[in-house]
């Protein structure tokens, strides 16, 4: 009989431990990144064992799940209050499996309100797991308070902008820029040169993109006002090409209700490489769209209430909020949020970069300088070395 799998081997006091790594992703972007992150800690570790709660593509990788990422998936403040009770569950199921357990190292991906009040939980109950948070949550636009706790539960903070790691104290807690992962999902793509005969589409049409979301409520409360000032944009140039893009098959319902063109989450950098301009949707997609250097129109419908509690409540009043804008300090992309999202607003906005071509150049411009300031690392391969050497595997 030969030797046990490294994760099967006995710990000197005799209790076995079962894995590695512990390593959790609560909504569909963490499930993006932690699967970038799997497959580079598998390729440098490939007899890392790996456990967790994870998404589609993470368990696609063979990542064994003690809860699947769906459980989790919330949107809006009213959504987290009425899923509270089910997340308490879950934390409790999570904590307890971590301290059974006992891997070497706990990886939390974003989700912050969640993550960080596990990391805290397991330090009070002196787990020997290391605790890394990878992204950084959102503490310069708000939860400041947020800053002196992670200083005290966290072991490692592995950070996707830039200016993040001086916003901690070096002594108390090591923070690190690992770069942001979108830089070599953009550069690696392998872009089919042929997409556009699958849509029937000409090499050189002028397009104007829509990028409506990833949930369906936000699909449900952004596309219609951004289907309406798109036809309204198609109707003053009949040259211009309206094209959706699906970012997932599941919702290729709620964007059927015209006939235009959708294209499917396959091609959706091809779109956004042929595309003159375009109209999104805030979340990841608008850095994926700067990246590319299209010019784009940022929206974001939410409801009364939680504009209500974002400025009285939880006091979050930047300057900007859509991402490029935050990591460009200054407005890339015009960004049209709450009570300022209408359609002549945003007819306005769109038809700007149409006519424009000072504007256009400009944005563009920024957006290269944007790239520039990201820098070079590959994030998820950073990310997977660093947390390979704490947990001294």
């Amino acid at each position: 009989m030969g030797p046990l799998p490294k994760f099967l081997k006995q710990e000197p006091s005799g209790l076995k431990v079962s894995y590695d790594l512990f390593l959790f992703a609560g909504e569909v972007s963490g499930d993006l990144h932690g699967e970038k992150l799997l497959k580079e800690l598998y390729a440098q570790r490939p007899d890392l064992k790996v456990v967790g709660v994870g998404g589609p593509k993470m368990r696609a990788l063979g990542m064994e799940c003690i809860l699947p990422m769906e459980e989790f998936e919330v949107m809006g403040f009213i959504d987290i209050l009425s899923s509270l009770p089910k997340l308490r569950r879950h934390f409790k199921k999570i904590q307890n499996e971590i301290l059974k357990s006992r891997p070497k190292g706990v990886v939390c991906i974003d989700y912050p309100g969640f993550n960080l009040r596990l990391a805290n939980a397991l330090r009070k109950k002196n787990s020997s797991a290391k605790r890394i948070h990878y992204i950084c949550p959102t503490v310069w636009a708000w939860g400041k308070g947020r800053i002196p706790k992670m200083e005290k539960s966290l072991d490692e903070l592995l950070t996707i902008l830039p200016f993040e790691p001086d916003l901690f104290s070096k002594q108390k807690l090591n923070a690190t820029y690992v770069g942001h992962p979108l830089i070599s999902r953009v550069e690696n793509h392998e872009y089919d040169p042929l997409w556009h005969k699958t849509y029937g589409l000409e090499g050189e049409q002028q397009i104007l993109s829509i990028f409506p979301g990833s949930r369906e409520k936000e699909i449900l409360r952004n596309f219609p006002t951004q289907l309406k000032v798109a036809q309204k944009i198609g109707q003053e140039h009949p040259d211009l090409t309206i094209a959706i893009s699906c970012s997932d098959e599941k919702f290729r319902p709620l964007l059927e209700k015209e006939n235009h063109l959708i294209v499917g989450p396959e091609h959706s950098y091809e779109l956004m490489r042929a595309s003159h301009l375009a109209i999104a949707t805030s979340g990841t997609v608008t850095l994926e769209l700067a990246l590319h250097h299209i010019p784009t129109v940022v929206t974001f419908a939410i409801t009364p209430l939680d504009v209500f509690l974002a400025q009285t409540v939880f006091r979050i009043n930047l300057p900007h909020y859509a991402l490029p804008n935050i990591i460009h300090k200054g407005e890339l992309f015009p960004e049209l949020f709450g009570p300022n999202l209408t359609e002549a607003n945003l007819k306005g906005k769109v038809t700007e970069f149409m006519v424009s071509e000072y504007k256009r150049s400009g944005c563009i411009e920024k957006c290269k300088k944007l790239r520039s300031a990201l820098g070079k690392k590959n994030a998820s391969r950073e990310a997977a070395r660093i947390v390979l050497d704490m947990i001294g595997v």
